[in-house]
């Protein structure tokens, strides 16, 4: 749910819609977006209305491989009556609803898990909070059965709703609805007490950018909290750029034999740290010295055979390493073109690219990543700092060493 106006946040984002207000340098919906595909989601409907054009456009510019339809309200439908219009565009019978504008890192999975058990209509992620009034709160039963939904006043704690549900199309369409009307207050508070809704509460985190107070908050935090690092583990693929993140650039020209193999600081205690985090461990690299035959493949293979020994004897693990030669930039093979991760992918089906990381020093790094839908994280460097795009990179660290780092203290 998209097409919200923003009318709180109109003095600090205008011209706006709600969703698209930035925020550490992205849309608040990227961020959105980030975490759904993190969580395994890989269809998107987006319903918009107000400024749709600036959500198109960035959908469009920054997520071209995102499996999604937009549908646009004429006119203000109200919630209820702008679900109604994009259900048409889903294809599932049980249907994942979200607000733009809010971010809450729920277990989906655990919310889907009631929904089926119950055979719920509609089944809300519920946060627990305290002394607020901006929200109303939820009663539950103790089998998480919704009674009641409690009008908006000062509350000492309770649960309140969070804003993602579990939605049943089918029963929820079969019903007799204006072309306007609220999905909070004509479905779901009108039918607490005779359809079954049910909660699921979970202590996670939650942001609500609606109002000046909260968008604010959301510039420090979102540099680091948006990042998935929870969500990490054996199922997740780790790809590595190599000259400049696993050894040191020669700038302007290439590592032609393994005496001139050095690796960036840290490096090697880092990949033995990740091989413990990440199920795939595989290397990208564009080494169009041999397609300038200024090299042999032979000696890039020497190359490999040092670095993955070394890498061995300090008890990490490099999976694979995927390379291309072609000295031409629009070889499909070749970053920022996505043909490696194909090729990694045909030979490890199991590699989910939005459970992907790419990591890299270069502009053509992030951009692969981009373009194969992983998540980005950028080695700084000072020879390409002027050509990364920020926009496109999800964390940016110092070295390797400091990416391991942070994954090490953020997962405990």
């Amino acid at each position: 749910m998209a097409g919200g106006l923003g009318t709180r946040l109109r003095d600090t984002v205008p011209d706006l819609p709600k969703c698209m207000a930035p925020v550490a340098g992205h849309p608040f919906l990227f961020y959105v977006i980030r975490y759904l595909r993190s969580a395994g989601i890989t269809r998107f409907v987006f319903s918009l209305g107000y400024k749709h054009e600036a959500v198109e456009a960035f959908l469009q510019d920054e997520l071209a491989n995102l499996d999604y339809a937009c549908v646009i309200e004429n006119q203000p439908l109200m919630t209820g009556g702008a679900l109604k219009l994009a259900l048409g565009a889903t294809r599932a019978d049980q249907v994942l609803v979200l607000n733009g504008d809010t971010m809450f890192k729920a277990d989906l999975h655990a919310l889907g898990d009631l929904h089926q058990s119950v055979q719920a209509e509609c089944t809300l992620a519920l946060k627990p909070m305290h002394h607020f009034d901006r929200y109303g709160a939820v009663v539950t039963a103790e089998d998480g059965r919704i009674l009641a939904f409690s009008e908006k006043k000062h509350v000492d704690a309770g649960n309140i709703n969070a804003g993602v549900y579990v939605l049943d199309k089918k029963r929820f369409l079969a019903m007799l609805w204006p072309e306007v009307f609220s999905f909070e207050k004509d479905y779901l508070e009108r039918y607490a007490e005779t359809k079954k809704f049910y909660g699921v509460i979970q202590d996670a985190y939650f942001m609500d950018i609606g109002v000046p107070a909260d968008y604010l908050r959301a510039q420090h935090e979102f540099q680091y909290i948006s990042f998935p690092f929870e969500h990490l583990d054996a199922s997740w693929t780790l790809f590595l750029d190599r000259d400049g993140v696993i050894n040191i650039n020669k700038p302007e020209s290439y590592v032609f034999h393994r005496g001139e193999f050095i690796f960036t600081e840290g490096a090697l205690e880092a990949i033995c740290a990740l091989s413990d985090m990440f199920g795939r461990i595989i290397v990208v690299t564009n080494q169009r010295g041999v397609g300038k035959g200024l090299m042999t493949l032979d000696a890039l293979q020497d190359i490999h055979d040092y670095m993955i020994d070394k890498v061995e004897k300090t008890c990490g693990r490099i999976d694979d390493i995927f390379y291309c030669i072609s000295p031409d930039d629009a070889h499909p093979d070749r970053k920022p073109s996505p043909g490696m991760a194909h090729k990694a992918k045909v030979k490890y089906p199991e590699i989910d690219f939005s459970k992907s990381i790419m990591v890299g020093d270069k502009a053509v790094d992030m951009q692969w990543g981009k373009n194969i839908g992983a998540l980005t994280v950028w080695i700084t460097s000072e020879t390409y700092k002027h050509s990364v795009d920020p926009s496109i990179v999800d964390l940016a660290c110092n070295s390797l060493a400091e990416f391991a780092h942070l994954l090490k203290i953020n997962r405990q």
